[in-house]
């Protein structure tokens, strides 16, 4: 076991280096000029070399990167350019409402996906079964940035149910959540239902029916928890997807989460706020796949194998 967490955790640790690297190169490949962004089209050649003197964006690019990982090795993410408050700071403060975002959406994935791919393998070729897979479809196609605008024509301005943005109201969390949610319920409630088709047709499932079980009774207290291990595991894989859509969502309902801080930080070309920003939600993202990992390696002795082997 303790190899194959060493294997795990170097893999991640690389991740994170190379996410950080690519990030850094991109932002400063990309067109566009934070100093620009700072003091305006009209400011002085003098005013804007002093600037780009005083941020270090005069200096070579290696040179940059070299004292980017320098300061990331002793835990300093930078200071704003736009602000000037610590990246940390910043981040600090936007993470709770991502993390609220990303928990509500995962209890309306694990609400609505259950239920329905129980359903759909319990009535498999019926009814309930193309129709849960209809909404499977559906809500796996569906983008963000669509149903979004969606529910807030239908549930805020035509209904008045929820308020249309912002954190502060009550209620507020309710269509954002369902937003994020509905993508992750949609690949949850196949995988439930593929889980159980599979355990429903084993021997022990034959045995509970025949000693006279309810339907419900075979799938909930036998099936459902053999065929969890699987579901678990895409579930924890789906958990750093969260992350990923929350950017998108986020803008769209004004949610003061990490994904508007991104979308702010790239608008006025803030690099490091973009950096720590980019670098925290890849580090919840490995972190949230290597105890993924870890966690069906300790439920199932072959994984470890295998990966110690690998």
């Amino acid at each position: 076991m303790i190899r194959f967490l060493a294997v795990r955790l170097s893999s991640a640790a690389l991740v994170v280096v190379g996410v950080a690297t690519l990030v850094f190169f991109f932002l400063h490949l990309t067109p566009g000029d934070p100093v620009e962004a700072l003091l305006g089209e009209h400011a002085r050649p003098a005013d804007r070399q002093a600037l780009r003197v005083a941020l270090g964006l005069d200096r070579p690019l290696g040179e940059q990167l070299v004292g980017y990982f320098a300061n990331l090795s002793q835990l300093d993410l930078g200071r704003s350019l736009y602000s000037r408050r610590p990246v940390a700071e910043l981040l600090w403060e936007r993470l709770p409402a991502t993390a609220e975002l990303a928990a509500a959406a995962l209890v309306v994935a694990v609400v609505v996906a259950l239920p329905l791919g129980m359903v759909a393998a319990a009535r498999r070729g019926g009814g309930w079964d193309r129709g849960a897979m209809a909404f499977s479809l559906l809500g796996a196609s569906i983008p963000n940035f669509w149903l979004g605008p969606l529910l807030i024509l239908a549930f805020s301005l035509g209904l008045g149910w929820f308020p249309v943005s912002g954190r502060e109201a009550a209620g507020s969390l309710v269509l954002p959540a369902v937003t994020l949610g509905t993508a992750l319920a949609a690949i949850l409630a196949r995988m439930v239902r593929g889980a159980l088709i599979e355990t429903l047709h084993e021997e022990y499932i034959r045995t509970a029916r025949a000693k006279g079980l309810a339907e419900w009774a075979v799938v909930v207290r036998h099936a459902l928890r053999n065929a969890a291990l699987p579901v678990i595991t895409v579930l924890g894989l789906q958990l750093g997807a969260l992350l990923g859509g929350a950017v998108v969502t986020e803008t769209v309902f004004a949610w003061p989460g990490l994904g508007q801080l991104l979308v702010e930080a790239i608008q006025r070309r803030d690099y490091p706020v973009v950096q720590g920003t980019v670098l925290l939600i890849s580090l919840l993202y490995v972190a949230v796949n290597a105890l993924t990992d870890v966690a069906y390696a300790w439920a199932d002795p072959r994984v470890r194998l295998r990966g110690g082997a690998g």
